[in-house]
């Protein structure tokens, strides 16, 4: 098993609020970010709506002549890292420093400044290209930035494995914790591709909702009516801790990582395997990897993106994998919109947040839930108490890539 890790501090942004306590209050009164776009001009886009990150000003975390050579998503990345650093209370000092490492991934990276940058190409040749440019706009440099605010000389890595990019940045630092290569690892995701070719990709795919007319209903997992998911931008950052370290030290904890599961569907470019053969395996190895039995799960906060398919594919595998203990299970995507890469960081620490506190957030706009899925409970429309002792966190990502992180509540 190897040793044992603990999270002992969490940053969140994303569209119902820009820190962890905002984000969390939102989302158990049902609230959502889902609006009408603002960062550029959407009028010509089949999909006008998304879950932009408000009032968010890079300034206030980073010094005015960095911010430029940084795209949105590394932006968010710091915002979250400082507030998750803060919680954690954690010090990084030449005695620990090579101890302290940073895992943080993207799904798309720099889309922002791609689009800037080919526009100066376009308009003004190669010589407006700006100098910054490459490292202001590639997956990894959100953990490079962070690594090098915090003096952070561990373990410096990032993952792109699009929706499950955060949830494996989480394991594989809970592993490399486990395998004592560091003490500390600040992990997670970021997101900015609320861009022209973001939401155009997506849209010409038909995968967003084009509920333009009433944003906040738009992201509707397991509802009957649902046409498509909402994209979201954001970041999702945990620090996660060698038990005896963060004893030693006296941090707070808030979890147990207990269990990390990975799979591959080898199936499709971007529909889960029949079934979600994948999604049954992730959870299953994921509990296997904790030695506990899938009676001890409380809850799920699933994938759940509000697509046609995905969502009822999840269903079944959920059903196959708990049997027939009607397990709770909600989608805070119906909320916070779908962040892509920063989706599991951002996930995780809801799930984290949801043992901490006994308390289920909900899946809102479930009004016709689908007959397929019926049986099951997704939380509908309102938050709940629960008691839970663990919690799963699914992701899956395009190219059948799937992780699944379990959590266990802290209580000593």
């Amino acid at each position: 098993m190897g040793r044992r890790v603990v999270v002992t501090g969490i940053g969140l942004i994303c569209g119902v609020g820009n820190t962890t306590g905002e984000v969390w209050q939102a989302l158990l009164a049902g609230k959502s970010g889902v609006g009408r776009i603002t960062q550029f001009d959407a009028s010509g886009f089949a999909c006008q709506i998304a879950a932009e990150v408000k009032d968010f000003d890079p300034f206030n975390f980073i010094e005015k002549k960095e911010v430029k050579k940084m795209a949105r998503f590394i932006h968010l990345a710091i915002a979250a890292s400082d507030e998750a650093m803060k919680m954690s209370a954690l010090k990084v000092t030449p005695e620990n420093d090579e101890r302290i490492g940073v895992h943080i991934g993207s799904g798309i990276g720099g889309f922002d400044i791609i689009e800037r940058e080919h526009n100066a190409l376009i308009e003004g040749g190669p010589r407006k290209i700006s100098p910054f440019f490459i490292p202001s706009a590639i997956v990894n440099l959100a953990a490079g930035q962070v690594s090098m605010r915090y003096g952070a000389k561990g373990p410096n890595e990032a993952t792109a494995t699009a929706c499950t990019t955060s949830a494996h940045s989480i394991g594989d630092s809970f592993r490399i914790i486990q395998h004592n290569d560091a003490d500390v690892m600040i992990a997670g995701g970021s997101e900015a591709a609320i861009t022209p070719m973001g939401v155009g990709g997506f849209a010409a795919m038909r995968a967003l909702s084009t509920r333009n007319d009433d944003p906040p209903s738009a992201s509707r997992p397991w509802d009957q009516d649902r046409d498509g998911f909402v994209i979201g931008e954001g970041a999702g950052i945990l620090v996660l801790e060698e038990l005896e370290h963060a004893r030693k030290r006296g941090a707070g904890i808030l979890a147990e990582v207990a269990g990390y599961g990975m799979s591959g569907d080898a199936y499709h470019m971007t529909q889960p395997a029949p079934e979600h053969e994948g999604g049954f395996r992730v959870m299953r190895n994921a509990v296997r990897d904790a030695g506990i039995a899938a009676d001890a799960v409380g809850y799920v906060n699933a994938h759940g993106t509000s697509t046609p398919i995905g969502d009822t594919l999840e269903a079944h595998a959920i059903r196959k994998f708990f049997g027939s203990r009607r397990i709770p299970v909600s989608s805070t995507k119906s909320m916070t919109g779908h962040l892509l890469g920063g989706a599991g960081g951002l996930e995780a620490g809801i799930t984290v947040l949801a043992l901490r506190d006994q308390m289920l957030p909900p899946t809102i706009n479930l009004v016709h839930q689908e007959p397929e899925t019926v049986d099951m409970d997704f939380v509908p429309n309102q938050s709940r108490k629960a008691d839970l002792e663990y919690a799963m966190s699914n992701s899956f990502g395009f190219g059948g890539t799937n992780g699944a992180l379990l959590f266990r509540r802290w209580t000593r």
